[in-house]
């Protein structure tokens, strides 16, 4: 019961996950925004969450599925550099270097923002634990 039960709660994340990004990807269209629909689901959902109308537990086991399953959105990636060998002979280099490239900006970038904002947590931390000294004391 306790399988069936994750596996529903599972699919129906996923399935928000799936509304969002559908919005999102409307809203592009409509509004002839250039930027990919994932980039603005992605940032519709942060609001989300900031805003707290979507709790991130909310949406943790959809999350994680599909991370676990991010291999499958790349298999076609690897079928057309099978298919189109003589595409990968030209232009290899150059697609091997903005692969390289665009992995270490997403690494800087993500390292670069996981400690911004473990620093900002730390200080929200001291803060809210010196508010709380303060009203102990004069609460003596």
């Amino acid at each position: 019961m306790l399988r069936i039960r994750v596996l529903l709660l599972t699919c129906t994340q996923v399935f928000i996950l799936s509304l969002i990004w559908m919005a999102a990807n409307v809203f592009v269209q409509r509004w002839h925004i250039p930027v990919p629909s994932n980039l603005v689901g992605l940032c519709l959902l942060l609001i989300l969450v900031f805003a707290r109308v979507i709790r991130p537990d909310w949406l943790r086991l959809g999350a994680s599925w599909l991370l676990a399953e991010m291999l499958l959105f790349f298999v076609p990636a690897a079928i057309s550099v099978v298919k189109y060998p003589q595409l990968v002979r030209q232009f290899g280099l150059q697609i091997i270097s903005v692969i390289f490239l665009s992995t270490v900006c997403v690494i800087v970038s993500t390292a670069w923002t996981v400690d911004k904002m473990h620093r900002l947590e730390v200080r929200l931390a001291r803060r809210r634990d010196n508010k709380l000294a303060l009203l102990h004391r004069s609460n003596r």
